[in-house]
């Protein structure tokens, strides 16, 4: 063995596979190098909540025994992979972020991480997030915010702030986050990462910490989208555990990554481009000439019902949270709080451990969905949802795939929208849409702000057609690193 590189954190999967099978450096090796610079990080960061060696290193091993004696090899052999905290890992502690459930240890993995670590991943810790996924600057944590290593005074992002600065840093080189809003592709957009929600049912949900079950998605986030697509490609697929999982075949993402784009139609929607700043605007818009250049042709749509995303997005949400939080009552496997009656257990149990913007997100949903209220929030809501949905149908019809900004601008200070709940919301007002749509959609790094902070590029494409995003995204990012 040569020794682990010192470009930790450049690496990609391919480069590890090729290290490894050249025997330039074991599995063993770098799983210690990994967990080593991702505990030195992570005291500026904060992207990690727990870290897992004795499981890292049992993976390694069992990796390098497997290519001493000639035997499988799995796609991600060797690559260390981190995790966000509210997708529950067998016998590691998952905390969703919350007190609520600071020492609960699940007694089952995912079927995402077991399906990536059956491929040879090593799992080397999980990672920070806002509590039960409920943000979009990682500001919500029970256990601190998360740092932008880009800029230590901004936001990451969130939900998925801790998956992203992990890939951004180089302290894991794949994550898992999860998006019900927004939560990969916001903090992927602010760390110039690749972050990807695939379509609703295309992963299974399976051990995927519940915030809205018809929203939730689990993704991966990585440094290129080769990287991502492998991900991607391993943990797609029915599972008989989730009802939810679809049937629809997957096809093979790196084949047709490869293909040309010159025949694409690519669409704009103008509601997402109408009062966009110059900050983020003439980066996307530079993008789209970029890709212009590439032969793909570009025109205008409408998204008509874009603009009554946000408020169905939170009543549709909340209403889903409401219901899925109820479970955490101080009985079973959450924190209790004891009290002199059965009313004030649950009362001291849930005052205590949920935080504030759970705590918000719980009583809004909670009344749209009282007698009296149904009709009028919840009932109109997902009527306004069906709507939404239509205007992709029907975008699809006339293009291939649809081009927009992940976020209004880039990521912003620490503290700076924390107190005005409304202007946190509104950073998630590009992503709803393609989450209460069901749809593929992801980010892709596409420049900087004239501040030098990463703004990411959005692409929508039709139910199950992953492949065709893939397809743009890479021709993209090979034409912009030349």
């Amino acid at each position: 063995m040569k020794g682990v590189p010192s470009n930790l954190p450049s690496l990609t999967i391919k480069s590890i596979r090729d290290g490894l099978l050249g025997k330039q450096f074991s599995a063993a090796e770098l799983a210690q190098a990994a967990l080593a610079f991702a505990e030195k990080e992570n005291a500026s960061t904060n992207a990690f909540l727990t870290f897992a060696p004795e499981r890292a290193l049992a993976a390694a091993a069992k990796v390098d025994s497997e290519i001493a004696k000639g035997g499988f090899v799995g796609a991600l052999a060797g690559v260390p992979l981190g995790v966000k905290d509210v997708i529950v890992t067998k016998g590691l502690r998952t905390t969703c972020g919350s007190r609520i459930l600071e020492n609960y240890i699940p007694p089952y993995d995912a079927t995402a991480v077991f399906r990536l670590e059956a491929e040879g991943a090593v799992l080397i810790g999980k990672l920070n997030c806002d509590e039960f996924a409920m943000g979009s600057s990682n500001e919500n944590s029970a256990f601190g915010p998360v740092r932008n290593p880009r800029a230590l005074d901004r936001v990451p992002g969130g939900s998925s702030g801790g998956s992203a600065a992990a890939v951004a840093q180089g302290t894991a080189v794949v994550t898992l986050g999860s998006d019900t809003g927004g939560s990969i592709r916001q903090p992927a957009s602010f760390f110039g990462v690749v972050g990807v929600t695939p379509t609703y049912g295309r992963v299974s949900r399976y051990g995927l910490t519940a915030f809205a079950s018809s929203l939730d998605h689990i993704g991966p986030l990585a440094r290129n989208v080769e990287d991502a697509a492998t991900v991607l490609q391993i943990m797609a697929g029915r599972d008989e555990q989730d009802a939810t999982s679809a049937y629809a075949p997957i096809g093979n993402y790196h084949e047709a990554m490869k293909l040309p784009v010159g025949s694409l139609k690519l669409g704009l929607p103008r509601e997402y481009f109408e009062g966009l700043g110059a900050e983020t605007g003439d980066v996307i818009h530079a993008a789209v000439k970029q890709l212009k250049g590439l032969g793909c042709t570009v025109q205008e749509i409408s998204l008509p019902h874009t603009k009554y995303a946000l408020s169905c997005y939170y009543i549709i949400a909340t209403a889903e949270a409401s219901s899925n939080l109820a479970r955490y009552d101080g009985v079973r496997y959450s924190t209790r709080v004891n009290g002199d009656t059965l009313s004030e257990m649950y009362r001291n149990s849930r005052g205590s451990g949920f935080g504030a913007e759970v705590k918000r997100r719980i009583m809004l949903g909670t009344y749209v969905l009282s007698a009296g209220y149904y009709d009028a929030y919840y009932k109109k809501a997902q009527q306004v949802r069906t709507l939404i949905a239509r205007d992709f149908t029907n975008a699809f019809t006339e293009v291939d795939a649809i081009l927009a900004p992940v976020s209004p601008f880039p990521a912003f200070k620490i503290g700076e929208k924390v107190d005005d709940p409304l202007a946190m919301y509104l950073s998630d007002v590009y992503t709803l849409t393609g989450d209460l749509a069901g749809v593929p959609c992801m980010s892709v790094p596409c420049g900087l702000s004239p501040e030098g902070l990463p703004i990411g590029l959005q692409i929508f494409t039709k139910h199950f057609d992953e492949a065709t995003m893939f397809r743009l995204a890479y021709a993209y990012e090979q034409s912009t690193s030349r």
